[in-house]
């Protein structure tokens, strides 16, 4: 099965990305790195974030190098000081005049072999990874997605939290809360603008899983049914400022069948 990526309609610019300002929170993973590569190719201005420099700048370059002319940025922000997180909101939307999007690909995954296995050191860490970092970058890129008129707050959670399992228990409450504060922006939105036209939206994006060229390389055997290609959610994210902002506002779109 080929996994490279196809070419979005957008792929010269001209679209509703053109010159737009996106930041991605969490890009140095497989999912980041596509969708870095989905916005430049879009002609949005995309400032990345991750905790890990090797792995953000390996995204950044290989963006900027797969689509020559893009403005592909990155940083180290630790999204779990909100002072730190909304001092690049702010530094952002100040440099660059505008934020139109924020992406949030902060991920991790911690499980049990039954409910009673559970050890609640994995619920602390989810809690910072899942919860702590959407509070922060939530409220960090609110007014400033406000004011973008076109805004989109992007939350890529699984299927998990809609059905959780015995041994998955802390991270679909993770997911879970993490999904209820996203659509509480959403909310927000709503009331800040004309019903018809909120000044942005919060979506919610539902994966089972994600799987990379690199897990296909591991496991050449597996099919990974259900999954979601990270080169496939990239499109998806990047659609999400095609459609009309009340449309997608304070929705969970599935990416995978729902249970």
């Amino acid at each position: 099965m080929s996994t490279i990526p196809s070419m979005p309609e957008d792929a010269d610019g001209g679209g509703p990305l053109e010159g737009a300002v996106v930041a991605v929170a969490g890009a140095g993973g497989p999912a980041g790195h596509a969708t870095l590569l989905r916005l430049a190719q879009a002609g949005a201005t995309v400032v990345a974030s991750d905790a890990d420099a090797q792995r953000l700048a390996e995204g950044v370059d290989a963006a900027r190098f797969a689509h020559g002319g893009a403005t592909v940025m990155g940083d180290t922000v630790d999204l779990l000081d909100p002072g730190a997180t909304r001092e690049w909101a702010a530094k952002t939307e100040q440099d660059l005049g505008r934020v139109d999007g924020l992406v949030h690909l902060v991920g991790g995954w911690r499980g049990a072999t039954s409910f009673a296995a559970t050890d609640l050191a994995d619920w602390d860490l989810l809690h910072d990874l899942l919860i702590r970092t959407v509070q922060h970058t939530s409220l960090a890129f609110e007014g400033p997605l406000a004011r973008s008129g076109n805004g989109r707050y992007v939350l890529i959670s699984a299927a998990g939290a809609t059905r959780p399992t015995a041994g998955n228990a802390a991270y679909a409450a993770a997911k879970a809360a993490a999904e209820a504060w996203t659509l509480a922006l959403a909310d927000a939105f709503s009331k800040s603008g004309p019903a018809d036209r909120p000044p942005a939206a919060a979506t919610v994006l539902v994966v089972k899983a994600l799987v990379g060229d690199a897990m296909r390389r591991e496991r050449p055997e597996a099919t990974f049914p259900g999954f979601t290609d990270v080169h496939d959610l990239a499109d998806e994210i990047r659609r999400l400022w095609h459609r009309p902002t009340a449309e997608v506002n304070g929705t969970r779109l599935w990416l995978t069948p729902q249970p």
